[in-house]
């Protein structure tokens, strides 16, 4: 059997923040480490704080890590060109809201280097991929937190990514958004696609995702597949929910 294609590896990588007057120390990220393989859903799980945000940041170069290493697609992530084949929806879009759905495809499409023809090319069929067709030359002041999710997702699939990187894809939506957000992640991934995304909702990891690694306090607690994780020596099982909270009360974090 041949060796997995890793399009993310992430080794060691530790994070810490001064905050505040005092310029307290705050450790957000401590030593973590974990893969995603080409082809898999991959899910980085983790309550509020956890450090899912600041690992994703320090993937994507927004903010440096202190120490450790990031592949990605088989390049040093310190290099520009390792994201160059990767869409990225942060947890947070800001977009100009004074623009439409189309004009902020043109500007993103401009950053990515891509060509009028392209971007025209592709802007139809992903609006309709995202269900905003209707809302095509609507500002975007104008839209609901569910709506910019969407345009957020177009803008990440403009230039074809192999791997795809979203920050809370469903946070904050309602339960039509999720599911349509959460139906879009299963079909982009039976399209060939390589998806990393990080939650605090168990229900959608548990139903999108093949592996998961679970953070607490900037650290790995536990990591692998759902059914090996869910799993117990004597053969019985838990939920999810139980293993996140067992997981999130120990004391010493298994890293």
């Amino acid at each position: 059997m041949s060796e997995p294609v890793l399009m993310v590896d992430v080794r060691n990588v530790r994070k810490t923040f001064r905050i505040g007057f005092f310029r307290k120390r705050v450790e957000a990220v401590r030593g973590v480490s974990f893969s995603v393989e080409k082809g898999e859903i991959y899910g980085l799980l983790g309550p509020n704080g956890a450090g899912k945000t600041t690992t994703l940041k320090t993937m994507m170069g927004l903010i440096s890590a202190d120490g450790g290493s990031i592949q990605l697609l088989g390049k040093d992530a310190s290099s520009h060109r390792s994201r160059e084949n990767i869409g990225y929806l942060p947890e947070h879009a800001y977009f100009h809201e004074y623009l439409t759905p189309v004009e902020l495809l043109d500007f993103y499409g401009k950053l990515y280097g891509m060509s009028q023809k392209s971007i025209r090319d592709k802007q139809s069929a992903l609006l309709e991929k995202v269900g905003l067709t209707d809302a095509a030359k609507r500002p975007l002041k104008k839209f609901s937190k569910g709506m910019l999710q969407r345009v957020g997702l177009a803008q990440a699939l403009l230039a074809d990514p192999e791997l795809l990187i979203l920050d809370e894809p469903m946070s904050g939506l309602d339960p039509i958004g999720r599911k349509f957000v959460a139906d879009l992640i299963v079909e982009l991934n039976r399209s060939g696609k390589t998806i990393l995304f990080s939650s605090h909702i168990l229900s959608d990891v548990e139903r999108l995702c093949s592996r998961v690694a679970i953070l607490r306090k900037g650290e790995k607690v536990a990591e692998g597949r759902l059914e090996d994780l869910l799993k117990h020596d004597d053969g019985t099982e838990e939920t999810l929910e139980s293993l996140f909270v067992r997981k999130a009360m120990e004391e010493t974090p298994a890293n």
